[in-house]
This record gives C-alpha cells, sequence and structure tokens, in this order.
C-alpha cells in the first residue's frame, strides 16, 4: 500500500492520501487527545505526542505537528500508523462513537427574514469553497451571518494557518461579497 504526502499551507500541516476512501459523508476533526478517543486511529496519531491535531476528509488525513516538531523526525512514525490502520482494515471510529461531524450550534441564530441571503452563502461555500480548502487538507463550516457579517469556522490543516485570514479576507470574502451583496465581510470563528 502507498500512501501519498502533500504539503498544505499549513507548515504544521501535512496531508496524507491512503488512495482509498476515509470518510463516507462528512468529516471530523480532532483538536485533542480527548477528542481522538473516538478514533482507534486518531488516537494512535496523538499518541505519538507531538501530535497536536488530527483532521479526517473524505479521502485524507491530515496531521498537525506541535510546535517546534520537525516532519523529518515525525513523518516516517504517522505513515507507520497510517499504513498499519489501513492495511489491517481497521476501524476509523470506536463502536458507538460518531463518524462525522455534527456542526456545533451556530454562534448566531440566522434571522429568518435572511434565508435567501443565508441559502446562497451556503451553496457558494459549499460548491466552490470547500472544495478549494478541502486540497489544502481542511475544511470550512458556516456557522452565522449577522447583519452583513459571515461567521465561518476553519478546520483540519486551515485552522490555525498562517495564510488563513488572508484566505478569508481576499479569497472567501470577495467571493462571497461578489456573488452576495448583503455580506459585508467574512469573519472566522
Amino acid at each position: 500500500m502507498l500512501i501519498e504526502t502533500e504539503s498544505t499551507p499549513n507548515p504544521a500541516t501535512l496531508k496524507f492520501l491512503p488512495g482509498r476512501p476515509v470518510m463516507d459523508s462528512g468529516t471530523r476533526d480532532f483538536a485533542t487527545p480527548e477528542e481522538a478517543e473516538a478514533s482507534p486511529l486518531a488516537d494512535a496519531l496523538f499518541g505519538l505526542g507531538d501530535v497536536t491535531g488530527v483532521f479526517f476528509g473524505r479521502d485524507f488525513i491530515s496531521v498537525t505537528a506541535g510546535p517546534g516538531v520537525e516532519w523529518s523526525q515525525l513523518k516516517p512514525d504517522v505513515l507507520g500508523i497510517l499504513l498499519d490502520h489501513f492495511s489491517a482494515n481497521m476501524p476509523l471510529f470506536r463502536q458507538g462513537s460518531a463518524g462525522f461531524s455534527v456542526p456545533a450550534p451556530d454562534s448566531f441564530t440566522d434571522d429568518p427574514a435572511d434565508e435567501d441571503i443565508i441559502v446562497q452563502i451556503k451553496e457558494l461555500i459549499e460548491t466552490r469553497v470547500r472544495p478549494a480548502v478541502a486540497n489544502d487538507g481542511g475544511d470550512i463550516v458556516y456557522r452565522g451571518f449577522d447583519k452583513g457579517k459571515v461567521y465561518l469556522q476553519m478546520q483540519g490543516a486551515c485552522a490555525g494557518c498562517p495564510s488563513s485570514s488572508a484566505t478569508l479576507k481576499t479569497g472567501i470574502e470577495q467571493l462571497l461579497k461578489h456573488y452576495v451583496p448583503e455580506v459585508t465581510e467574512v469573519r472566522a470563528v
């Protein structure tokens, strides 16, 4: 089995492609060892001690290394865990744990009067933004719309990425403003 790796815009995160589906639907973000207990794979990766984040996408796993950790030293251990897991066809999640992301409650209660605007925003995020963000090893989740401001949450390689604020402002914000004039600003939550 060959697992390819790709760099991401976040220098602390590498994207691993096992050549098979990882998640049948949705995504799953693990930001702590406690969250990772739901998955034997994420748990094993956090068990290395140098991992601070694991993200499961449709066909990839993004792993974030802790501050000061060199990927040249961590990468062989991560690859070993991934090879063992996928070669043995082990389950991605422990029985009884959620295998997909369940969006947290929105930071804002959307105003029903804004429903048409929100539908447009969500469609643009789903069709234009999410595929591009997934290519970089992450995901983006809609969290709310309030008085012209769109609130989004970055996950995976995109969370904590030095270029994520530029992506939000110059990329996503400009796209949403162009297609949805009611949008005045995009903020990360």
